[in-house]
């Protein structure tokens, strides 16, 4: 089994980024997400495999994005007026 990792989402690796597609369990409320030591997805922004550690800073052209939702998509979805 491999071993887990428990990442705060502000910290900028792919793991946390929302344009990566690596296998992960997200907790919204706790806001960290969950992850296999090594796993692997893929950036969907430079179409490469990346581990869920890769640090954004190691890469040239990275748009690492926050997993929270954006402000005005919560908006929308609850009803109130933006």
């Amino acid at each position: 089994m491999a071993e887990k990792m428990i990442l705060p989402t502000e910290v900028q690796v792919c793991a946390t980024c929302s344009f990566w597609d690596g296998e992960r369990i997200v907790d919204d409320e706790l806001k960290v997400v969950v992850v296999a030591q090594d796993c692997e997805g893929e950036c969907l922004v430079s179409e490469t495999s990346k581990t869920c550690l890769n640090h954004m800073s190691s890469q040239p052209v990275c748009l690492w994005e926050d997993l929270s939702p954006d402000p005005a998509a919560l908006d929308k979805a609850s009803g109130t007026p933006g």
